[in-house]
């Protein structure tokens, strides 16, 4: 009998990951979470096993900025769980601010974890997929689509992560190991609420009206867009118009953003 193959899931002690950890383990996928706090990652693994007693679900800590840290995980959990069958990179941070008065250590931060990570992850994790083929997952974001005040240093990180998906759908593809590209929008995470400490206002009135998504829910959607072999998931109204019209959307959202923008300065 073929058992459900392993899923390696990136910032899993909460939010979106640790939902992707949830649903795959009530399947039967053995679970390896990676992040940065070993006490929270030992909270996850107590999560998941309270939803799904009989899961085997291993922590292994380590900040996806660092390549070899990164790579290193990755390794003990091929040899701990076998290649991995999903490879989910949703480790992510966001802090919202305004170019000119922004650390330039945040820029390099949000880059190093969004897009790096996921980058550090995928390409530690690939290879050993390659005999059996596999699901590689990348989170990214709406701020993939157009320019959003207040995420200079965010949105380039989640634009190339874009970019990195959209090459590896197609030189992945040959191996029979499939790409998803998720565009969650706002969701009640502890890293959604951890952006209300640099958000500008301008950033306030322009995300204001998209609502917040539970992470069950998105989890759930990318989960089932990546088992179908969708290249995207992109839950919500929202979301999906702008997936399929952002380049004719974006001068409309400039103009928008613009007027925000002179309000809030008068």
């Amino acid at each position: 009998m073929n058992l459900p193959a392993p899923a390696f899931i990136t910032g899993g002690s909460s939010g979106i990951g640790l939902e992707l950890a949830k649903q795959l383990a009530a399947r039967g996928h053995p679970i390896a979470i990676f992040a940065r706090d070993a006490g929270r990652l030992q909270d996850a693994v107590r999560v998941i096993k309270a939803a799904s007693p009989d899961a085997f679900v291993t922590a292994y800590p380590c900040n996806v900025a660092d390549r070899l840290a990164t790579e290193s995980a990755v390794a003990a959990a091929i040899a701990d769980h076998g290649a991995p069958g999903w490879a989910i990179a949703n480790a992510g941070i966001a802090e919202p601010g305004e170019f000119l008065s922004q650390a330039i250590e945040s820029f390099e931060e949000q880059m190093n974890v969004n897009y790096l990570g996921a980058l550090y992850f995928a390409r530690a994790a690939a290879p050993a997929m390659t005999a059996q083929g596999g699901r590689l997952v990348f989170v990214a974001s709406g701020a993939a689509f157009f320019g959003i005040y207040g995420y200079s240093a965010y949105a380039p990180s989640k634009f190339a992560l874009r970019g990195l998906a959209e090459v590896l759908r197609v030189e992945l593809a040959a191996h029979r190991i499939s790409v998803t590209l998720a565009y969650p929008p706002d969701t009640d995470t502890p890293q959604l609420r951890a952006e209300a400490a640099t958000k500008p206002a301008v950033t306030r009135a322009i995300t204001a009206g998209g609502g917040v998504w539970q992470p069950f829910d998105v989890a759930a959607l990318i989960v089932r867009r990546a088992e179908k072999g969708r290249f995207t998931a992109a839950p919500g109204f929202q979301m999906k118009a702008l997936l399929m019209l952002h380049s004719l959307l974006a001068p409309a959202l400039r103009l928008w953003q613009a007027g925000l923008v002179r309000k809030h300065r008068r």
